[in-house]
């Protein structure tokens, strides 16, 4: 296998203090984000309302967009520009149902023809969702995302120790959790792409420490009279190369798909950059530690077999 650092022997686990200091850090500036918002920014798909992309002729000033909504009684709208044009934009209405489904849109092409005649206008798409359903949604993806947590659990836990079932599911809470506080920080849109990208970042994230986990339990059969932590930070090691090799692979074609892609795409690879990262930090940074940490305190007898 290709090795990006030879030989490398780094003490991981003495830094542990201090990365434990930094994601506790980041987390609590992710709980203050939230609070500071007054929630996450959820999406139509969990609040229920009328979404409308309309894009125009000519670039036009977001201002003049909500003066025309106000006077359509829809000052309470959020409108967001989308791309560096000023000709598309996003506009979110409460209203909900049927009705909203099947009007909205022709009213608002009905008063920018009015206003701005001499700039023609064309709707990309709508989408509207009842108020019962976005609840739906939501609590189905908060028990989406638990059921993922509690599968793997038991799944890492019978595969290997119990301990290093619980480290996994600390890690992957800790990288949706910070992956969840940049969102916050920069006000993203959540919605049911943002939890597909969550779900697929537990699932990139459990990959890489199985693969840690994997190695530690091969090192403690051949190792078994050296110190549990010595043999954490050999692991860790020699699996190095491999996760950088792999995390930058990845890396690279989500930064392809957020340049190259559509708005869509770009709203599912900006979540999964940012946990990509911070997934390659907690397989190294908090799940080997927490391991360590647990054998510690509880110490088991790790015979030869």
């Amino acid at each position: 296998m290709l090795e990006l650092i030879k030989n490398p022997k780094i003490d991981f686990l003495k830094s542990s203090k201090l990365t434990f200091s930094i994601s506790g850090a980041i987390i609590l500036i992710g709980i203050i984000s939230i609070i500071a918002h007054g929630g996450l920014n959820w999406g139509i798909d969990f609040t229920g309302g009328t979404l409308v992309e309309i894009r125009f002729e000519k670039a036009l000033d977001i201002g003049k967009v909500r003066s025309a909504l106000a006077e359509l009684g829809l000052a309470e709208s959020d409108v967001q520009t989308i791309g560096a044009s000023s000709r598309e934009f996003l506009i979110r209405t409460k209203i909900t149902g049927e009705k909203g489904e099947t009007s909205i849109d022709k009213k608002i092409l009905a008063l920018f023809k009015e206003k701005l005649p001499d700039n023609p206008s064309e709707i990309m798409r709508i989408e509207a969702v009842g108020p019962k359903v976005g609840s739906e949604l939501r609590w189905r993806a908060l028990w989406a995302t638990l059921l993922a947590f509690l599968g793997i659990l038991l799944y890492v836990s019978f595969r290997f120790q119990f301990r290093f079932g619980v480290a996994a599911v600390l890690a992957l809470f800790h990288d949706v959790f910070i992956t969840i506080t940049v969102l916050s920080l920069i006000n993203a849109e959540f919605s049911l792409t943002t939890i597909a990208a969550l779900l697929t970042i537990i699932g990139y994230s459990i990959n890489d420490s199985i693969v840690i986990s994997d190695r530690i339990r091969e090192n403690i059969r051949v190792m078994y009279r050296e110190a549990f932590s010595k043999i954490v930070n050999i692991s860790l090691n020699q699996t190095l190369s491999r996760t950088i090799i792999t995390s930058l692979s990845t890396l690279l074609a989500l930064v392809s798909i957020f340049l190259l892609g559509g708005r869509v795409l770009r709203l599912f690879s900006i979540p999964l950059i940012i946990g990509v990262i911070v997934g390659t930090y907690s397989s190294v940074f908090i799940v080997s530690p927490v391991v360590a940490s647990w054998e510690e305190k509880f110490p088991s007898r790790f015979k030869k077999k």
